[in-house]
């Protein structure tokens, strides 16, 4: 659920959308990574001026924590990036 939105959500935001691929690794117990790999003129993009726009798709993230229980964090990697 988490992951279809924050993908759809992403593919609004990017020049393009095409690129757009969310995964979901659980890194704990009641705590998961979302990872938005994008192409590498989007990632700006989605980070935003100054962190503000993925500080906001997280702040609505958070907010599945209510409904589910899991805390999420939030990274954008370019398609081509390297971990």
């Amino acid at each position: 659920m988490v992951e279809s939105f924050v993908r759809e959500l992403a593919q609004l935001i990017v020049k393009h959308p095409e690129y757009v691929v969310v995964e979901r690794h659980n890194i704990a117990d009641k705590f998961d990574e979302i990872v938005i790999y994008t192409h590498k003129e989007d990632a700006g993009k989605l980070i935003g001026k100054e962190g503000r726009m993925i500080n906001a798709l997280k702040t609505v993230i958070s907010g599945c924590k209510a409904k589910d229980g899991i805390s999420y964090r939030v990274n954008v990697r370019s398609a081509g990036e390297d971990e």
